[in-house]
């Protein structure tokens, strides 16, 4: 599995796609980038990803893990899938006594 996509976190919430691109496509071409965005403000979050054309471009701009952005360190790291728990359809969860006094027997 080729592991092109990073997590991009900790930096300003001032951050907009333009400066992350600009810090990270150096690094080789740039084939997505998703700034992450706080559905109630519309102001980003202060994470996001990024998917580089190649591994080996991913691999490079690991080296911006702990830079300073902004007066914070960054976290780089390969992003990995978020297992899908809880939820509509994980299937999961269970359900009381129906309501009311009853006894259950």
């Amino acid at each position: 599995m080729e592991q092109n996509k990073l997590y991009v976190g900790n930096f300003p919430y001032s951050v907009d796609e333009a400066q992350l691109r600009g810090i990270f496509s150096q690094y080789g071409e740039i084939s997505e980038l998703a700034l992450i965005m706080d559905r109630d403000t519309g102001r980003p979050k202060g994470f996001g990803f990024i998917t580089f054309a190649t591994q080996a471009a991913a691999e490079k701009a690991l080296e911006q893990n702990g830079k300073d952005i902004g007066g914070r360190p960054l976290k780089v790291n390969i992003a990995t899938d978020k297992p899908r728990t809880g939820g509509f359809r994980s299937g999961g969860g269970g359900g009381g006594n129906g309501g009311g006094n009853r006894p259950r027997w």
